[in-house]
């Protein structure tokens, strides 16, 4: 689904996710801007945002929606992996170009909220063209390795769920006119469920209830304008470093 979206006094856009373009990347509330129209139709809506732009009096883009999304060119060398993009525009390209794959030497990459991060981190503007930026792929695949005890492929068939899930949940309304109480009642409904599996020792509902739960967290993560991963990232630079023992069947950890 295509959002056709303005921000009173600023600007009308397009986007696919709004929770991510509009409030994380732009820092507008749900409440701070409004949906003008949606359509599964890519060249309608690339029509009526050029229309509606030129009626608002706001800045016309200079290519319609339809002819900048995914279109991001990747030229990879065996260290190399260069965007056709300028460094300052490179954040919003990448979120256009969601789950994009490429091949390098050292595996294939693909778009997701943490690999968007890392390239922002560390992606430098090329000596050559500065409407260019790029990235080290080696650098970027060793990242990835120790941090999720993963290689590359593994990484990505992961990260991949945690897009469906958003993308399943977005189709729906959910992040729209969700609220995140109610996720976290849901929540609590499915913990309910995962103790009776565990008391019963019923291995295929407690792997269904494990499941379920991280729907759900997923869910209320990104509708408090978050992503599930940073959290996990967040709590696993924590307890990494954390010590102490095991008491009774819990890690117990040590006082600071």
């Amino acid at each position: 689904m295509y959002y056709l979206y303005h921000i009173p006094g600023k600007k009308i856009g397009v986007t696919r996710d709004l929770n991510t373009r509009v409030t994380l990347i732009q820092g507008y509330k749900p409440n701070e801007y409004e949906v003008l129209d949606q359509s599964d139709d890519i060249n309608y809506i690339s029509d009526k945002e050029i229309e509606l732009q030129k009626s608002y009096g706001y800045k016309v883009d200079r290519k319609k929606y339809k002819n900048v999304v995914n279109k991001m060119k990747i030229n990879v060398t065996e260290q190399t992996s260069t965007f056709a993009v300028p460094l300052n525009k490179l954040k919003g390209h990448l979120m256009d170009n969601m789950n994009l794959k490429w091949e390098t030497s050292h595996g294939q990459f693909h778009i997701d909220m943490q690999s968007i991060q890392w390239i922002m981190d560390n992606a430098k503007v090329s000596m050559y063209n500065d409407k260019r930026s790029y990235i080290y792929n080696k650098a970027f695949a060793e990242y990835f390795k120790p941090n999720l005890g993963m290689d590359i492929p593994d990484y990505n068939k992961s990260q991949m769920m945690f897009n469906r899930i958003r993308t399943w949940a977005e189709t729906r309304g959910l992040y729209e006119k969700g609220d995140p109480m109610v996720q976290y009642v849901k929540l609590q409904e499915e913990a309910g469920e995962l103790a009776k599996a565990l008391l019963k020792d019923d291995q295929p509902e407690v792997i269904d209830a494990i499941g379920d739960m991280v729907v759900v967290l997923t869910n209320l993560a990104h509708q408090r304008g978050v992503y599930i991963e940073e959290c996990i990232q967040s709590a696993y630079e924590v307890i990494n470093k954390r010590t102490g023992k095991m008491i009774n069947g819990t890690f117990v950890k040590d006082e600071d």
